[in-house]
């Protein structure tokens, strides 16, 4: 029953997605396909996914413990407020937090998560700005 559901929920976000694809104003420089193929690629492909899970659904699944829930929505809550906090603390910080809380999450110990979060942030950093020259969230430090 939950692949349904959530297959509904798809097909409904899909029909939605295709709507806001529809109404994208056409720019006055124009490239062969247009500005919204794209979008109504995405919205086709999760459409058809969709309806798959609501024609062949999984057996259901058995959910996780409430603390696991629980732990699972607390995740959610630390990507939220990495997306707040990332234009005012900037990329490096903000990604050295998150990616500390989710290592120590998958089972490393505190010392370790926070030099693999500060590895992975400074890492990410180095290749994204230094190398590809993108443009990522400047914090107070100035990087």
């Amino acid at each position: 029953m939950s692949d349904r559901i959530m297959g509904i929920i798809g097909l409904a976000l899909s029909g939605f997605y295709l709507w806001a694809a529809s109404i994208i104003p056409e720019s006055f420089m124009m490239d062969a396909i247009g500005p919204s193929t794209f979008p109504n690629i995405i919205a086709a492909i999760f459409g058809i996914c969709s309806i798959y899970f609501i024609a062949r659904p999984d057996p259901e699944p058995r959910w996780p413990a409430l603390n696991r829930l629980a732990e699972i929505g607390f995740t959610v809550v630390v990507c939220l407020l990495y997306a707040i906090l990332l234009p005012h603390l900037g990329f490096v910080i903000s990604t050295a937090l998150a990616a500390s809380y989710m290592s120590w999450r998958l089972g490393g110990k505190p010392l370790v998560a926070v030099l693999i979060g500060a590895g992975i942030s400074v890492g990410i950093y180095v290749c994204f700005k230094l190398v590809l020259g993108l443009s990522l969230a400047t914090g107070p430090l100035g990087f």
